[in-house]
């Protein structure tokens, strides 16, 4: 999907609020030194990971509705003024209701509707898009986006290859309308392919395989990850889509400020920052802290820079992930919020 240049839009989508929560039990390296046959170096080498944050009680909704009252806060916006909610999740708290209408009872948003979307990795990016055209079209005015995700419930902390990768977090941004048309969301690619299913996923529990005994016994709730295959088509995935968005927009490196990449491998960002002829300095990076949050990863970026003073008005982002499905995608966002 590639979003039409010929119309002519009343209103351009912007990002007015940030919000975060990330839970306060860290898994360091160590960790998992201790109980697996791995150790800090290899983690770091291989991943660029030193840490990550996991959440003893709760779920994905109460980790969202901490995120989005985090942005309430630092907005002093009340909850009923939300138009709609967008949950991006692989972990929902449950198959339904959905995790939006967890996050709305939580929040007291008695004003809003709102829905999950599953794209795995590339969540946010997909639910942005979604946001920003429901904003672009005049129907909705106040919508929040919560990339979400407790990933330490579908994960196997007795497989090394894909225990030390995950962590859980919220992040959440509020999309509203602007007719400044120099700032906000301008252009998206975006993309799947079911063929790489055998790859990434998570077989048990859905209707291919319903709940029972033995796919527990199989271990069929826990993420399966091929890493080499998804490490190869990710690198080229991000890379390539992040350059086609710079080249149908006429953007070189200098006019980029940041490249916002979804954080699952050091290395994978590493090899679309360098294809893109983007330097360190100018790659959004917080991997080293909590490991690959799933959905959370680029709003959390866009929130902890933001709020340490490293955004300013009219810088050009290039937001790009790459997820399970595959998933994959390259948005292209000049930051409205002085």
């Amino acid at each position: 999907m590639e979003r039409p240049k010929s119309i002519d839009r009343k209103y351009n989508a912007v990002i007015t609020a940030v919000g975060m929560y990330v839970p306060d039990e860290i898994l360091d390296n160590k960790y998992f030194e201790e109980r697996l046959d791995t150790n800090d170096e290899w983690i770091r080498t291989r991943t660029g990971i030193r840490e990550r944050r996991r959440l003893k009680e709760g779920a994905t909704s109460d980790l969202a509705a901490a995120a989005v009252k985090d942005l309430l806060d630092s907005k002093g916006m009340d909850a009923n003024e939300i138009d709609t909610i967008i949950v991006a999740t692989v972990t929902p708290d449950m198959f339904f209701p959905s995790t939006a209408c967890l996050v709305q009872n939580k929040i007291g948003a008695n004003n809003a509707w709102g829905f999950d979307l599953s794209a795995a990795c590339s969540g946010f990016l997909f639910a942005l898009e979604t946001a920003a055209s429901m904003v672009e079209s005049g129907t909705q005015k106040k919508v929040i986006v919560v990339g979400a995700d407790k990933m330490s419930t579908i994960v196997n902390y007795d497989d090394r290859n894909s225990c030390i990768l995950f962590g859980d977090a919220a992040s959440a941004v509020l999309v509203e309308p602007t007719e400044d048309k120099n700032i906000g969301w301008k252009d998206s690619v975006l993309k799947i392919d079911g063929s790489g299913k055998d790859s990434l996923h998570m077989l048990g529990g859905g209707s291919l395989n319903p709940s029972t005994c033995e796919t527990v016994a199989q271990g069929l709730h826990f993420l399966y990850q091929d890493g080499k295959a998804v490490f190869k088509v990710a690198v080229k995935g991000m890379a390539d889509i992040s350059v086609e968005l710079m080249e149908r927009n006429n953007l070189t490196s200098e006019d980029v400020a940041y490249l916002v990449p979804h954080q699952a491998n050091l290395r994978i960002i590493d090899a679309t920052a360098n294809r893109m002829g983007i330097s360190g300095d100018k790659v959004m990076i917080n991997i080293d802290k909590y490991g690959n949050t799933t959905a959370a990863t680029i709003p959390l970026c866009l929130t902890e820079y933001y709020r340490a003073g490293k955004l300013k008005k009219g810088d050009n982002l290039v937001l790009a992930a790459f997820g399970a499905g595959f998933t994959w995608g390259a948005g292209l966002l000049t930051w409205g919020m002085d």
